[in-house]
């Protein structure tokens, strides 16, 4: 573990602030801002609550946030980030949580922490260990490495209750009944023993996962479940995140390019898949950070690629290229995959598919800055269009 500076130690409260109300902080690989945002859009029905925003999640954040909480607040929902090990305990060193949800142990930064998914695991465990000993702990029974967050050495001295979710496995919260569509997804869940159904104004299945965490940390707070699914109907995804934009004669752009990740880019694949009508054309950039992960971890993405009903691939950046060959050498049609050296060659490259019933995923790291991407695409949409009407 990367040793703690003098500079970063003298920033340090001398003792964690401990709060009488509920302090729910999220980490995980991915979906911590959703999922944190959805906590708050229910909570907010019946309290004062104090949120992050946006998605600051930094040390620095966690330090301002232990300023502004006020009197006033029933309760407080956080983001903890983390870059490398270390970070997600000095969090718990400046504001104690008394809930923790931990969304999923992927790949997001590996390459700070030994390339390895138990780093990972590890570093997010650190919400376990240092948050308060007797809360509570909500974990993704889907996700192989959540499942051993309950054990040594995970848990540290935690002697609180674990409480899990999911689709596929077994857990106190599972859903159940889902479908998509173009406005959002539906699906049940039990709560006390008694079927509820819910809504969610955001695409992709993963997004289940987040409002089931959300669910279970409203129930555990003994909210009513009218009150938690209209907090979730209610719920409004941040930018960049999915963001479906439609343009008129059924153009459609999913926008993902706040950031990426192997498990991002995968569920953000499924979500263009679940969603599309047409002609289904994934633009993926590189994915950063990745360290010895790098190859592996593009190639990943470009095999899951071949196993699914995606029509073109456009790539992007020095490792997107391994997205790419990953794609082809597992069966993808290498006259559907187009890699590009820079973003005019690929803006150029995708004018070719922009015809009508055409959806277009942008995914990329936030360096990329992917979202000019979109605005080219949403752009040139409109006046092809307009073109075509004259």
């Amino acid at each position: 573990m990367k040793k703690i500076g003098r500079k970063e130690i003298a920033k340090l409260p001398t003792k964690p602030l401990i709060l009488r109300i509920p302090v729910i902080a999220v980490t995980g690989s991915a979906g911590k801002t959703t999922t944190k945002e959805m906590i708050a859009a229910i909570l907010g029905r019946t309290r004062r609550v104090y949120k992050s925003m946006f998605n600051k999640n930094f040390l620095g954040n966690t330090r301002t946030h232990a300023r502004r909480i006020r009197k006033e607040h029933q309760a407080a929902v956080l983001e903890f980030g983390m870059l490398r090990r270390g970070h997600i305990m000095r969090h718990c060193q400046i504001i104690k949580p008394s809930y923790g949800v931990i969304t999923n142990i992927g790949t997001a930064h590996i390459g700070n922490v030994g390339g390895t998914k138990q780093g990972i695991a590890l570093a997010k465990s650190e919400l376990i260990r240092h948050m308060q000993p007797n809360g509570k702990v909500f974990l993704n029974m889907d996700c192989a490495y959540s499942r051993m967050l309950c054990k040594q050495p995970y848990t540290g001295k935690f002697s609180g209750a674990f409480i899990t979710v999911g689709l596929q496995q077994e857990a106190d919260y599972r859903a159940t009944n889902f479908c998509q569509t173009e406005e959002g997804i539906s699906f049940s869940c039990e709560l006390k023993g008694e079927e509820h159904s819910f809504f969610i104004p955001v695409l992709g299945e993963h997004n289940i996962y987040n409002a089931l965490f959300a669910i279970a940390v409203a129930d555990s707070l003994g909210l009513k479940p009218a009150v938690i699914q209209e907090g979730l109907r209610c719920f409004r995804p941040q930018k960049k995140r999915l963001t479906h934009y439609r343009t008129v004669r059924n153009v459609h752009i999913l926008d993902d390019s706040y950031s990426s990740n192997p498990n991002a880019a995968k569920a953000a694949i499924d979500a263009l898949c679940q969603v599309a009508r047409g002609t289904k054309v994934a633009v993926l950039a590189s994915m950063l950070e990745m360290g010895n992960y790098e190859q592996k971890g593009h190639e990943d993405v470009g095999r899951y690629l071949s196993q699914k009903q995606v029509d073109y691939v456009y790539t992007l950046g020095k490792s997107a290229r391994y997205i790419a060959r990953g794609a082809i050498q597992a069966g993808f049609p290498p006259e559907r995959v187009v890699h590009c050296i820079s973003k005019r060659q690929l803006h150029r490259m995708l004018m070719k598919r922009l015809k009508p019933n055409t959806y277009f995923l942008v995914k990329g790291s936030r360096k990329l800055r992917m979202g000019e991407t979109v605005l080219f695409l949403y752009r040139e949409a409109t006046k092809s269009i307009a073109k075509q009407a004259l």
